[in-house]
């Protein structure tokens, strides 16, 4: 089994997207993702496929699969682009415009039909090596697309003309004009649609474009003298060593070894304010050092660095498509066909039912062909989504999939973990007891608590590492109670919340309490700081109608104490990790609940909540199960990511509104006759910019 990535270029619409996907699964790829916006094509090979076949079969049906590393950058062959063929077809086709304004210039010489053929021939091949190939191989997968609507309506018009020059030279059987114009102003449209399409991916393209740079890598030569030498950071391995200076972009992900730094973060963040970072530290690619000097050991490269995750998370999310969209690819499916009958349709009751001339007919149903516009209705959801994941993602907040936006409109209900959520999880030891040798107990807490990776577990580990080193027998993690130990004596240790103490009679309320085959030993108080931001975020929850909770495994006195400080009415405390979950799913059946936490107990809570939450200091295991990941800010991004959740899906809804209604109403008016064939295409481009022009709305909207 491989996964499979491309890049794919081509790609014009949400057709040509599903002729590529229909393609690969009748190859048996498996989950494939093809995302018409930016290119990229994923897909799972579970036969081991033999890929250039499937290359050349990409190709055969008018995509290129480009290199997927971009080492080999072929020279582009002429005419490859849409921007080239509008520009050279725009003279052919604006001398043959002329011949219409023969009363008011002195341009008799353009109504030779001869003239007029000559003329026209050249868009005409043009525009039929493009739109008429395309056409007639997305026809052979299943899936027609807008091109072969656009070729028949040229097609048609050319062919008229062409007998007319053949058999009457007659002008009124000339439409040449209106074939040339058809094709000229599709080649516009297409490319003012590229154009503005990849705007939508500007925010994403500036993460991408900040992971080659150049870095100073540190060698060693023969006297182990060390030498600075320029390399690209492409170039570099895992353990390799660099110096980073003022003003430089930090190359990959690595380890301070020597030297401190004010490090900015925010392209990861969002956050320009810069943070201190000193020895043993560690940086993230793409950040940029504002001060300081530092040598520092790459810890990842390529795929493997915190913005290569970034990025491929948003691009997974970008190629997905949430279930509103589903709807609108199943009618692209059918669109072109039933254009088509319309067009039939139209011609026939024009010219048998209200006896209109065969030309006119002809000319109603070919502006029904060219102004239909299938495209927008399969890039209305991944032109908004390209530009809210991207804003997002500049702003330190990234959706692991694109399903999660149509969950934010529903959001009224907030559960909060408190420990590393709401606080900092930056415990310190506030008091302690022990009725055993004090070094002795250390020591047992120490040895014990190196197996949990709990803030409040890390906390003793950090300031009782200088105890002797306790070797067990066995020991264990047991989530959301404590860790469990047995010595070589065969002596039952366990550190851990109150409920170790089933069978020990004690009414004290502390954080952890130590036991010894059963009997209590000690007990160990710590302290906690509320994050700055936390009553500021539930304040804007209770501002706007968003009901609050709090759910933690901490003791109930300490969890009231945080909750009243914070104005929070709703507490859950002393839960453990399957309350935690048996809760959400309670408070999912009322209502729709986002739940935001860090913990490794957060973990089966998150997945079960509606929508799950992460801040990125979270572990790993609890971000693997969020929906949505704030990165390094703490809470500061809910209030953005709720919101621009919320406003993608709005902007997706006002996406789809228009191409549905743009294609409703405009297909009527082409047929009534209002319309010329050349209006028609003129307004078929300019239907995707519009929708390209909605959603880039979305850079500067104020979503809070």
């Amino acid at each position: 089994m491989e996964k499979i990535d491309w890049q794919v270029e081509g790609m014009t619409c949400s057709n040509c997207a599903l002729s590529i996907n229909k393609f690969l699964q009748k190859r048996g790829m498996q989950e494939v993702n093809v995302n018409p916006i930016d290119g990229k094509v994923t897909f799972i090979d579970n036969n081991q496929t033999d890929l250039e076949k499937i290359k050349i079969g990409i190709a055969e049906l008018g995509y290129e699969v480009v290199s997927e590393n971009n080492a080999v950058i072929e020279k582009k062959k002429w005419l490859h682009n849409n921007k080239q063929r509008f520009l050279f077809t725009l003279p052919f086709t604006a001398i043959l415009m002329l011949h219409m304004l023969h009363r008011w210039l002195p341009v008799h010489w353009l109504q030779n039909p001869w003239l007029q053929l000559i003329l026209c021939l050249p868009v005409f091949v043009v525009g039929m090596y493009f739109f008429g190939r395309s056409g007639l191989k997305s026809l052979k997968t299943g899936v027609p697309n807008m091109n072969v609507l656009v070729s028949l309506g040229a097609l048609c018009a050319f062919i008229y003309s062409l007998l007319g020059t053949l058999y009457f030279q007659n002008s009124d059987y000339l439409f040449f004009e209106t074939t040339a114009s058809i094709i000229t102003l599709v080649f516009l449209g297409n490319y003012l649609e590229e154009a503005t399409m990849k705007s939508t991916q500007k925010a994403l393209q500036s993460l991408v474009k900040s992971q080659k740079v150049m870095a100073n890598m540190i060698a060693f030569d023969d006297k182990h003298e060390e030498q600075i030498f320029p390399i690209e950071n492409t170039q570099l391995k895992t353990g390799d060593l660099m110096l980073i200076k003022t003003g430089e972009q930090v190359p990959v992900d690595c380890k301070i070894l020597w030297g401190d730094c004010l490090v900015n973060e925010a392209i990861i963040t969002g956050e320009s304010i810069p943070l201190n970072r000193t020895k043993k530290d560690f940086l993230i690619g793409g950040s940029v050092l504002e001060s300081g000097l530092v040598k520092a050991q790459v810890t990842a490269i390529g795929k493997d660095t915190v913005l290569s995750g970034i990025i491929k998370m948003v691009q997974n999310a970008q190629a997905e498509k949430p279930p509103m969209q589903k709807l609108a690819d199943k009618i692209s499916a059918v669109f072109v066909p039933v254009v088509i009958a319309i067009s039939v349709i139209c011609f026939l009751v024009n010219f048998f039912l209200f006896h209109i001339d065969f030309d006119y007919s002809m000319m109603r149903s070919i502006a029904v062909l060219v102004i239909s516009c299938p495209c927008a209705m399969g890039l209305a959801t991944p032109a908004a989504i390209s530009v809210g994941l991207g804003r997002a993602a500049k702003k330190g907040i990234i959706f692991r999939n694109a399903s999660t936006l149509e969950s934010f409109k529903k959001i009224k209900q907030i559960v909060f973990d408190k420990t590393g959520t709401l606080t900092t999880g930056n415990f310190t030891i506030d008091n302690y007891h022990t009725s055993i040798d004090e070094i002795e107990f250390k020591s047992i807490v120490y040895s014990l608590e190196k197996y949990s990776n709990h803030p409040i577990a890390n906390c003793m580990v950090k300031e009782w590492n200088m105890v002797p080193l306790i070797r067990w027998k066995k020991a264990a993690e047991i989530k959301g109670i404590g860790v469990k130990g047995e010595d070589n004596q065969g002596n039952i240790y366990e550190v851990g919340a109150k409920k170790i103490l089933i069978e020990v009679n004690d009414s004290t309320m502390h954080n952890i309490y130590v036991v010894k085959n059963k009997q209590l030993i000690g007990w160990i108080d710590v302290k906690d700081e509320i994050r700055t931001e936390a009553a500021g975020i539930i304040q804007w929850c209770d501002k706007n109608n968003i009901n609050t909770i709090m759910l933690t495994g901490d003791l109930k006195s300490k969890a009231e104490k945080t909750a009243s400080a914070l104005g929070i009415k709703t507490i859950y405390a002393e839960q453990s990790p399957a309350q935690k979950l048996a809760i959400i799913d309670e408070l999912n059946l009322v209502i729709p609940t986002a739940m935001v936490g860090d913990g490794i107990n957060d973990a089966p809570a998150l997945a079960k909540a509606t929508i799950g939450i992460s801040i990125s200091e979270a572990s790993q295991l609890a971000v693997q199960h969020a929906d949505v990941i704030l990165m390094n800010q703490g809470l500061t991004n809910l209030p953005e990511a709720l919101g621009l959740g919320r406003h993608t899906f709005l902007t997706i809804k006002q996406n789809l509104f228009w191409a549905f209604s743009y294609n409703v109403v405009a297909i009527p008016i082409a047929a009534a006759g209002f319309l010329t064939p050349t209006f028609s295409a003129l307004a078929m481009g300019f239907s995707d910019v519009m929708l390209a022009v909605i959603s880039l709305h979305l850079y500067i909207k104020k979503v809070v």
